[in-house]
C-alpha cells in the first residue's frame, strides 16, 4: 500500500522540524561550551592576579586548581601566561577557589569560589564566599567547624555577564583586602552577611 501524498508531506515537514531542532540544540550547546571555556580562562587569570596582590602583603592564600596546572611561569610568581586550550581542558573545569590559609583570627578556610554545575538541563555559574562561623559539638563526631556559604552571584551560564561577576568580585576582594590590612576579620564577615544571601551551611 502506497503512502498518500499528504502523509509523505507530513513526514517530510516533521523531519525538517526535527532537523532544525537538532541544529539549534547543537549550536546552543556549542556556544555554551565555548562561553564556559572563555569564562574559565578569564576567571582563572583574574583570581591568580588577586592571589598575587595578597601575596605582596604577605598574606598566605592558596588557589585551586594548582596554578602550575594552567599557568606557564617565566619567573614565579609574577611572570606568567595561561596555557593553551590544547594543554588544559578548560571546559572540564568546574571549580575555582581562592582560599585563605592564614592561621590568625580563624581565617583558615575563608574562600572565594566559582562553581559551574548542571541545573534544569542548563549549565549554571555560581560565585560564593565561604567561611567558618564557629564550632559545634556532635555527640558521635565530636567538635566540628561549621562553614556557611553566601551566594554572591548565580545565573544560567548563557545569560551570565562577566562585567557583573567582576563588579561583585571587586566588591568582595576590596573588603577582604582591607580586613587583612586592618587585621580585623569582622570587616569581611560583616560585609558578606549584610550584603549577600546566605546559602548552605555544613560541618567540616
Amino acid at each position: 500500500m502506497m503512502a498518500s501524498k499528504n502523509n509523505v508531506d507530513w513526514i517530510e515537514a516533521l523531519d525538517e522540524e526535527l532537523q532544525k531542532t537538532q541544529q539549534e540544540i547543537v549550536k546552543d550547546i556549542s556556544q555554551t561550551s565555548q562561553k564556559k571555556i572563555d569564562f574559565t580562562r578569564t576567571l582563572l587569570a583574574d583570581i591568580w592576579r588577586i592571589w598575587l596582590r595578597f601575596n605582596r602583603i604577605n598574606i598566605t592564600f592558596k588557589m585551586e586548581p594548582d596554578p602550575y596546572s594552567f599557568l606557564r611561569f617565566k619567573s614565579y610568581p609574577n611572570e606568567w601566561e595561561l596555557k593553551e586550550d590544547g594543554e588544559v581542558d578548560y571546559g572540564a573545569l568546574n571549580h575555582i577557589s581562592l582560599i585563605d590559609v592564614s592561621p590568625v583570627q580563624n581565617r583558615t578556610g575563608d574562600s572565594l569560589k566559582v562553581l559551574f554545575y548542571p541545573k534544569d538541563g542548563e549549565t549554571y555559574i555560581k560565585m560564593i564566599f565561604e567561611f567558618c562561623e564557629g564550632e559545634h559539638y556532635y555527640k558521635l563526631a565530636g567538635w566540628k567547624r561549621i562553614f556557611v556559604q553566601y551566594i554572591l552571584y548565580e545565573a544560567p551560564l548563557k545569560k551570565a555577564k562577566l562585567d557583573d561577576i567582576h563588579d561583585i568580585m571587586g566588591d568582595v576582594v576590596k573588603t577582604w583586602y582591607e580586613s587583612h590590612l586592618r587585621k580585623n576579620r569582622d570587616i569581611i564577615i560583616d560585609h558578606i552577611r549584610s550584603k549577600y544571601v546566605k546559602g548552605e551551611e555544613f560541618p567540616q
